[in-house]
């Protein structure tokens, strides 16, 4: 689902749309509740009402994992990154471990 197929649909489902924004948390940027938001959107018809905490909660998994770097099992960010696969997010930061930054180190 592109921007303008999240655009689509919300224009299509005012009342689904109305009802996701009101999870948006008041700490979320634009930047980072748009693409949580279609992430939402994607994957909305495949979990039931009661499940719906459920699909927030691996919302949450994504975006903290894509903007802030969280790490979870390799399993639970497989499921998440299939489920976001396509969503396009601007600007995302880039996240190295200490492995990494101290290799880099002793390369000079």
């Amino acid at each position: 689902m592109s921007t303008l197929d999240v655009d689509d649909f919300i224009q299509q489902n005012r009342a689904l749309a109305d009802k996701v924004e009101t999870h948006r948390g008041y700490w979320e940027s634009e930047k980072h509740w748009e693409p949580r938001r279609e992430f939402i959107l994607r994957n909305i018809n495949d979990f039931q009402l009661p499940q719906l905490d459920q699909l927030l909660a691996l919302s949450m998994v994504w975006a903290n994992n894509v903007f802030l770097g969280c790490r979870y099992s390799a399993e639970l960010l497989e499921k998440v990154r299939e489920m976001a696969e396509g969503i396009e997010v601007v600007d995302a930061p880039v996240f190295k471990t200490r492995d990494e930054i101290m290799k880099k180190q002793q390369g000079r």
